[in-house]
């Protein structure tokens, strides 16, 4: 693939929806895998905040090589995986209940110190359902961010440093899905209310290292290949989802599993590889990674890959801006309601 100076662009609609009716046509038994709930992801949240908060203990006193080598090599891993617990709340996979889901995911936040995890629910949501359109999909880089970034390596380790301050500024675009519920305004409360408390109880440093495991763990870091990872051409520049099959499926709850979970974003994070299994027609043939380490290094220096590296696309298709993208259940309904009637 040669250098890109502008997003690739397609006069196509996002690709999963399609996909995920040819699936279900072929593999009807994937049916009962799409609504599950798995509250379990609760208790791995659960472990990782004492994890987290342990740690932040632990390193009050240290020095600050200390605190920020067991930020990179230690706590980046818990803070990812409460991220993928955040993701997994949003498309209320965790409980039954949506608003249990919004606290667990208010829960998992707190030792990324910053009060993000419904803003997220908000915006994510509208990822799946507008993937590539640059004014509703805040996965998408900014035109500002590609132009400054450019393909070069140190400019790429710069992005992925700063990456969540990069997200931030990208939702100020996002003008249609503006929301202040009361959700945000508890997501607010509640994380202020720990910021506070860590910093009277352990100190600025213990505050610190947080925000080191939050920026490392979606950053500069081998877990930060995961955003080249899921939408970038990496690979073919033509296919613009990709899953990866490595041995971080384990700590990341199978957040890999990235073209599974946008075709089924209905299903939880612990059947995603049935879905692979059950219809493999469909994965096998699509190119993906096994190697985050690999991803990273390919990401940085390869010059040929740059934040142009992404489909964008004008097409919206019939799906309106309230849509809370779960085409699997919204098939499985559709299918199921006329087989009530005629009963």
């Amino acid at each position: 693939m040669a250098a890109l100076t502008d997003f690739v662009r397609s006069n196509t609609t996002e690709p999963h929806r399609i996909r995920t009716r040819q699936i279900l046509k072929s593999h009807p038994e994937i049916k009962k895998l799409i609504g599950q709930k798995n509250p379990n992801t609760f208790w791995v949240a659960a472990f990782c905040v004492v994890l987290m908060t342990g740690m932040a203990w632990l390193v009050r006193d240290q020095s600050w090589w200390i605190v920020v080598a067991a930020a990179w090599f230690i706590g980046a891993f818990p803070a990812h995986t409460l991220f993928v617990c955040i993701h997994e709340a949003a498309h209320n996979l965790i409980f039954k209940k949506p608003t249990a889901n919004a606290w667990a995911a208010i829960f998992a936040n707190l030792p990324t110190v910053f009060p993000t995890a419904l803003t997220f629910k908000n915006f994510h949501i509208k990822h799946h359902a507008f993937q590539g359109v640059h004014e509703l999909d805040a996965d998408l880089p900014d035109w500002y961010e590609a132009r400054l970034i450019k393909n070069y390596a140190i400019g790429k380790a710069i992005w992925l440093l700063f990456y969540p301050i990069f997200q931030g500024i990208r939702t100020l675009r996002m003008k249609e899905l503006a929301v202040f519920d009361k959700w945000v305004i508890a997501n607010f409360i509640v994380q202020i209310t720990f910021d506070v408390l860590i910093v009277t109880l352990f100190g600025w440093k213990a505050l610190a290292f947080m925000v080191l495991c939050l920026f490392f763990s979606v950053g500069l870091h081998p877990l930060g290949a995961r955003w080249a990872q899921e939408h970038f051409l990496t690979l073919d520049p033509q296919q613009e989802t990709y899953s990866y099959y490595g041995p971080l499926n384990g700590p990341n709850l199978n957040v890999g599993f990235h073209n599974e979970h946008h075709d089924f974003p209905s299903i939880p994070w612990n059947k995603l590889p049935e879905i692979k299994k059950s219809a493999p027609e469909y994965y096998e043939s699509l190119k993906y990674h096994t190697s985050f380490v690999k991803l990273f290094f390919l990401f940085l220096f390869d010059q040929e890959i740059s934040l142009y590296s992404r489909i964008v696309r004008k097409e919206r298709g019939r799906v309106p801006v309230s849509d809370q993208s779960k085409p699997d259940m919204e098939l499985v309904q559709s299918q199921v309601a006329p087989a009530e009637a005629a009963a």
